[in-house]
């Protein structure tokens, strides 16, 4: 499957850290334009941003060890020199 845009170099924040998770999927999910969970305005944002060289992002809800869900953010800057793995809160 041809991939749609660079990532970058790939990071992630101390808190994505600190949930003791594996953001591999979930960077690879948005890779492939599975953007998670968003609401129709943000996809459209994101089709238009892989063709116009915009940022991209996504949302994903993520289990975690303690049985509790959160909302990850993995978000590819627009000079598609970094991706980040980050929560909503750290932005």
């Amino acid at each position: 499957e041809p991939e749609l845009f660079p990532l970058g170099q790939v990071v992630m924040t101390p808190g994505v850290a600190a949930l003791g998770i594996d953001p591999g999927p979930f960077i690879a999910r948005h890779h492939s334009g599975d953007w998670g969970q968003l609401d129709a305005f943000d996809l459209r944002q994101n089709e238009t941003a892989v063709k116009e060289g915009l940022r991209i992002l996504s949302a994903y809800d993520v289990p975690t060890a303690e049985g509790e869900t959160v909302r990850l953010w993995v978000i590819t800057e627009a000079d598609r020199s970094v991706t980040t793995a980050l929560l909503p809160s750290e932005y």
